[in-house]
């Protein structure tokens, strides 16, 4: 495995570069200096919202590519890359939608901030480890600010009980299951790889000139773009199947573990 050509690498956050308790390995932000000093950039590529994103990565924000909201959003320190809302008319649409689904929490997702109903104080706390900036509201129906990506959260499963009652939307929208409780719809150009593709054009990197990790199907775009994409252990079976390379678990440091062998 030749990677004495990689200049850029690209992790997905949450079951990649997160452990289980949902934290950045000390580990890294030194392999990260490595990386700064051999001029090789390095993207955080999640369905986290922005700010929740930077504030894992806080001392390193300034030196990071940022895409967010699965590929909706995309930023390097202020300046924004770029941006593929939500048709308004689809946004209508998909809230009709869940207002039939039991069970379920839908936030819509905005640049900068998440909007929710308080339906359960347990989805509150959950929702606060992946959005930072959130309002709670009366009613989502009456949303009329351009809207990113809708996600939604399952307490069991979101493949089993969200994705069967949105999957006819397919034909129009990105409809993702982005892990085990998440599912998220978005504009179909909204995905990490569409804006991996866009930022490797920018920055003229090859597929073979780019790492990327992964660890679920909301990374299967961006992992299909490299030539060293690896899935973690703890991988969804269809990230196994399109990743090249495999590497330890998200809780053994695997981006660490293979980020060791890149920067000697």
């Amino acid at each position: 495995m030749d990677l004495s050509k990689i200049k850029m690498v690209v992790s997905d956050m949450d079951g990649t570069l997160l452990n289980s308790q949902h934290e950045v390995s000390d580990q890294f932000f030194e392999l990260f200096k490595g990386l700064k000093s051999q001029g090789i950039t390095f993207v955080a590529a999640s369905g986290r919202q922005y700010n929740s994103i930077i504030d894992k990565l806080y001392t390193i924000k300034d030196d990071i590519i940022v895409i967010a909201e699965n590929g909706g959003f995309a930023m390097k320190q202020q300046t924004e890359l770029l941006a593929t809302p939500l048709d308004k008319h689809y946004v209508e649409d998909i809230l009709k939608t869940l207002d039939k689904i039991p069970g379920i929490h839908p936030v819509i997702c905005t640049k900068h901030k998440a909007y929710l109903t308080n339906k359960s104080n347990e989805f509150v706390e959950k929702l606060a480890e992946y959005y930072t900036e959130f309002e709670i509201v009366e009613h989502l129906s009456n949303f009329k600010s351009e809207v990113i990506k809708i996600a939604i959260y399952h307490f069991e499963s979101s493949e089993q009980h969200i994705y069967p009652y949105v999957k006819h939307f397919e034909d129009n929208l990105k409809v993702k299951v982005s892990g085990e409780n998440w599912l998220d719809i978005s504009s179909m150009n909204a995905n990490k790889g569409y804006a991996l593709e866009k930022l490797m054009k920018s920055y003229n990197v090859g597929s073979d000139e780019i790492m990327v990790f992964g660890d679920y199907n909301n990374d299967l775009e961006m992992l299909a773009l490299s030539d060293f994409g690896f899935a973690m252990k703890n991988a969804h079976p269809n990230v196994k199947k399109i990743a090249k390379y495999e590497t330890l678990s998200n809780d053994d440091n695997g981006v660490e573990h293979i980020l060791k062998m890149l920067i000697k």
